[in-house]
C-alpha cells in the first residue's frame, strides 16, 4: 500500500526581519505538493493593508534558473511598503529552491509558443494573489500585480480577469525571448510574441501600464512600443512609458535602488498615489 505524501502547509516560514518585516513564506503552487517559496514584506501594524504581488524575471536555462536566488526586488518592495503595500514576491515553480517541474517553457527559438508561456506563468501568479487575498492583513480589494520581463509576460495574461481581484498591472520590460543566444538585441520568433500580445489584449479588462528603459537590449524600447501596440490592438488598455537609461543594461532597471528611483513617479502614477504637502507622504487618490 503506498502512503500519501505530507500536503505543504502553506504561510510564514520565519520570523519577521527587521527592515520591512521581510519573512519567509510557502504559498501553493500548481503541483499539489510543492509549496511556492516566497517572501513578504510589510508595513507596521495589523493592517489591513493593499496587496501587490511582484513576479520575477526568468531563463530558458536550466541551470540558471536552478541555481536562481529568491527573488526580492527589495528596493521596489520598499516603495511599496512606505506607500501601505503589503508586497509577496513568490517564486515560480522550476526556479531555485522552490524546484519542481518548469512550466514555462516557450520551446525552442523557431516555433516558440509565447501564449502558452504566458498563461502559465499567469496561473502561478494567481494561485498566489488568491492565498494572500485570504489573509487577515490584506484588504478585501483589488491587488496590483507588478511584473519583471517573463514576470511581467505572464501579468500580461491576467488582463482578462476580475477586475475586482486585481485593479492595475504593471509591467517592466515584458516579454520572452529576449536575448536569444545570448545575443542583445536578437528575439526569438517576434512575429509569434506579438500575435500572442494581441491575444492577451482580447477581452483585457484591467488597465497595464508598460515600463522599458531605453537602455533596455533584451525588448528595446522600439520593439516595446510595438509589442504594447499589439496588446493594444487586441482589445486591451495600456499606457507605454520610456523610462531613462539605467546603468550597463536598462533591462534589470527594477532590480536595483536608482533605477527604481527612475520609474517612481510612474509607479506612483500608475498606483494612483500622488505626494502631500512637500511632497513627503503618499496619499492616495479618492
Amino acid at each position: 500500500m503506498q502512503m500519501a505524501l505530507p500536503q505543504p502547509v502553506y504561510g510564514p516560514a520565519g520570523s519577521e526581519g527587521a527592515l520591512f518585516r521581510e519573512q519567509a513564506w510557502l504559498v501553493p503552487s500548481p503541483d499539489p505538493a510543492i509549496a511556492a517559496h516566497a517572501v513578504l514584506y510589510r508595513p507596521p501594524g495589523d493592517g489591513p493593508f493593499r496587496l501587490a504581488v511582484i513576479a520575477h524575471a526568468s531563463t530558458e536555462n536550466v541551470l540558471r534558473r536552478a541555481q536562481m536566488p529568491q527573488p526580492e526586488y527589495r528596493a521596489l518592495a520598499e516603495q511599496l511598503v512606505a506607500r501601505s503595500f503589503a508586497v509577496l514576491v513568490p517564486e515560480r515553480l522550476g526556479h531555485g529552491a522552490t524546484r519542481g517541474t518548469y512550466l514555462e517553457d516557450q520551446g525552442g527559438c523557431d516555433e516558440a509558443d509565447y501564449a502558452r508561456s504566458g498563461r502559465a506563468t499567469a496561473d502561478q501568479i494567481a494561485l498566489a494573489l488568491q492565498f494572500l487575498r485570504g489573509q487577515p492583513f490584506i484588504r478585501k480589494e483589488p491587488a496590483v500585480i507588478i511584473g519583471h520581463s517573463a514576470g511581467g509576460w505572464g501579468a500580461l495574461a491576467l488582463a482578462g480577469d476580475d477586475p475586482k481581484a486585481v485593479s492595475a498591472i504593471i509591467v517592466f520590460a515584458a516579454g520572452r525571448g529576449g536575448h536569444a543566444n545570448d545575443v542583445p538585441g536578437k528575439l526569438c520568433a517576434p512575429h509569434t510574441l506579438m500575435s500572442a500580445a494581441k491575444a492577451f489584449g482580447k477581452g483585457a479588462r484591467i488597465p497595464v501600464t508598460w515600463l522599458v528603459a531605453a537602455n533596455d537590449s533584451y525588448f528595446p524600447p522600439s520593439f516595446s512600443r510595438e509589442l504594447a501596440g499589439a496588446f493594444r490592438a487586441g482589445g486591451g488598455t495600456v499606457e507605454l512609458r520610456m523610462l531613462p537609461a539605467s546603468g550597463s543594461e536598462g533591462h534589470w532597471v527594477v532590480e536595483s535602488e536608482s533605477g527604481v528611483k527612475l520609474a517612481r513617479a510612474e509607479l506612483d502614477r500608475a498606483l494612483g498615489i500622488t505626494l502631500g504637502p512637500g511632497g513627503q507622504r503618499p496619499v492616495r487618490k479618492r
